[in-house]
């Protein structure tokens, strides 16, 4: 080996050991081992939190049963944590729990395994309530009311009459137009429970086809006129592929009470879960705004009687934040 390869060769050696031995690569070196010991650690208790709170929301499905006293009940899905999901959008982050991602779990029964049985509430463990208004009459209290539904983004269940809407289709196109969902409330409002069975079918179908031929909506929930049916009703109503609707909470504002006395009716009697039956009335048109205004005070959501049958559960983050 020649001079010029030794010296080469000597050269690289001291600037490696000057390199090594060098205070401020040490420093370096230490600072990455540090910040990778903080990183790892800081990323287990990212993980750790995200298991502790997947066991706070560890919540199994109810199935939808027959209950003694509601009859008809739908089901609500369960919700577990997605650990992975959760932590792949929180990495590099703390912990927040408004970030956790969720998994809804179905239950095994639903509504539709049930038998014919008339439905009067949703989930009681659902934060939300639907409003249901029967329409057979009230057409200068109906623009009112849909304007406040339109101010505060609220849908409701219409349940139309079909000779009213044979007679006022414009009327019965804003109301479909609103977004709201349109329900059957019979062709011309008699005694179900006193019909033979061909008149009540007969009720049933021929207001379904003068509501969809009029708004473009096919009802499949069936509001009887005063409440009124018999178990063939239900059954008729269950073999043209609709379900008997009832209520929870009544506002009987046909007897034209205050509006004051239709919010205290409603609110002592409020809950989660509550279909709230009313119809186009002068003391219900002034009463409907504080009445929403209200009940989404109580951290209830209202929607139609679709949205508070489906098994949706309606997750509420519990942080102190």
């Amino acid at each position: 080996m020649n001079t010029k390869n030794l010296l080469g060769f000597g050269l690289v050696a001291i600037l490696a050991i000057l390199t090594v031995s060098n205070p401020f690569t040490s420093t370096y070196v230490h600072q990455l081992k540090n910040e990778a010991v903080q990183t790892s650690s800081s990323e287990n208790k990212l993980l750790k939190s995200i298991e502790a709170a997947a066991k706070k929301y560890d919540i199994p499905p109810q199935d939808a049963q027959i209950d003694r006293v509601w009859k008809a009940m739908p089901g609500y899905n369960g919700i577990q944590v997605d650990i992975d999901a959760s932590y792949k959008k929180m990495k590099g982050r703390s912990f927040d729990e408004r970030k956790l991602v969720f998994k809804q779990i179905p239950p095994k029964v639903h509504l539709d395994d049930l038998p014919p049985a008339p439905i009067y509430r949703g989930h009681p463990d659902k934060p939300m309530v639907a409003l249901l208004i029967n329409v057979a009459w009230g057409n200068e209290y109906l623009p009112s009311m849909l304007q406040t539904l339109k101010k505060h983004n609220v849908q409701g269940t219409f349940f139309l009459e079909g000779r009213w809407v044979k007679e006022n289709p414009d009327l019965a196109k804003m109301i479909a137009a609103g977004g709201h969902e349109i329900g059957n409330h019979s062709y011309s409002h008699p005694k179900m429970e006193s019909l033979g069975t061909a008149q009540a079918r007969e009720e049933i179908v021929k207001a379904n086809e003068v509501i969809e031929a009029t708004t473009g909506k096919k009802p499949v929930w069936f509001g009887p006129p005063s409440g009124g049916f018999r178990e063939e009703t239900i059954e008729i109503a269950h073999g043209l592929n609709m379900k008997t609707v009832l209520w929870t909470v009544d506002t009987i504002d046909w007897q034209k009470p205050s509006p004051g006395t239709i919010l205290k009716r409603v609110m002592s009697r409020v809950h989660p879960g509550a279909m709230i039956l009313m119809h186009p009335t002068d003391p219900t048109a002034q009463a409907l705004e504080q009445l929403i205004i209200q009940i989404k005070s109580k951290h209830l959501r209202i929607g139609t009687v679709s949205k508070l049958m489906d098994e949706e559960y309606i997750i509420k983050i519990q942080t102190a934040q």
